[in-house]
């Protein structure tokens, strides 16, 4: 089957999920992740969403964290204050899977504005549950389309704190668990080095070159010393991600490929 450049970042992001891992989902691109997760290679994983819905299965994508979906198919729905201190602020969630307006070479994440930000140019979403969900969650996975607009070498502003300034900037801040450890995009798959916690290209997708990752890159991105490429969508992810679009589409009077 062929597929498309967003499908490809879809199904990669997918991979990264563990079977049996507590997941803390933001809406949109990762949830989308997380649910193809869930629907292939990692049937039992737990996800949770900040308004309450722990161990959700949702049949359609929710549009946002108050979707009844989310309710009607969870194991259990606690209130959001239990969700952010017991869960996550205990230590209880494995990974949190994120969006992102702006990104930096440390996954540092910005959803606030783009410019000043008391004369923005665009001023975004906000922040929600991303903050305490960056510094909290043992692991962190960021989710968005590369273009240099996106992948800058400053912030506009720093809604979600990554790896800091480098280095051990992060440990320094206070923050528990390792922070951003993957942003997967439509071009790639980045993972910060050991030390520097820099991010490095680790895995180009099929058909990509390095000079379109330079192009789309607003910093001066480097390469790891063996970079390797990602395994093509099968037909049971493919398969199992357009059903679930068809589904999302019907469910929300959305035209295919909005969902």
């Amino acid at each position: 089957m062929t597929y498309t450049t967003n499908e490809m970042m879809t199904v990669a992001a997918a991979r990264r999920l563990k079977n049996g891992s507590v997941c803390f989902v933001g809406i949109g691109l990762p949830s989308k992740a997380a649910n193809l997760a869930r629907l292939t290679s990692s049937p039992d994983v737990v996800l949770i969403y900040e308004s309450g819905p722990i161990g959700a299965k949702p049949t359609v994508l929710p549009l946002s964290i108050g979707d009844g979906e989310l309710a009607e198919t969870a194991d259990t729905v606690v209130s959001t204050s239990e969700i952010f201190r017991y869960w996550l602020q205990g230590g209880r969630v494995d990974v949190g899977f994120l969006g992102a307006a702006q990104v930096d070479r440390f996954g540092n994440i910005n959803t606030t504005v783009v410019g000043d930000y008391h004369n923005p140019k665009v001023r975004l979403p906000g922040a929600g549950g991303a903050p305490e969900i960056a510094g909290s969650a043992k692991s962190v996975l960021i989710i968005l389309k590369q273009s240099a607009r996106a992948f800058v070498n400053k912030l506009d502003f720093i809604t979600s704190v990554g790896h800091g300034q480098g280095g051990d900037s992060r440990k320094k801040l206070g923050l528990p668990g390792a922070g951003p450890v993957g942003i997967i995009t439509d071009l790639c798959i980045m993972e910060p080095e050991a030390v520097t916690h820099e991010f490095v290209v680790t895995t180009l997708h099929p058909g990509v070159t390095r000079e379109q990752v330079i192009a789309a890159t607003g910093w001066e991105v480097r390469f790891a010393e063996n970079v390797v490429y990602s395994d093509v969508p099968s037909d049971i992810e493919l398969t199992a991600l357009r059903d679930l679009e068809a589904r999302t589409a019907a469910a929300h009077g959305q035209a295919p490929g909005e969902a």
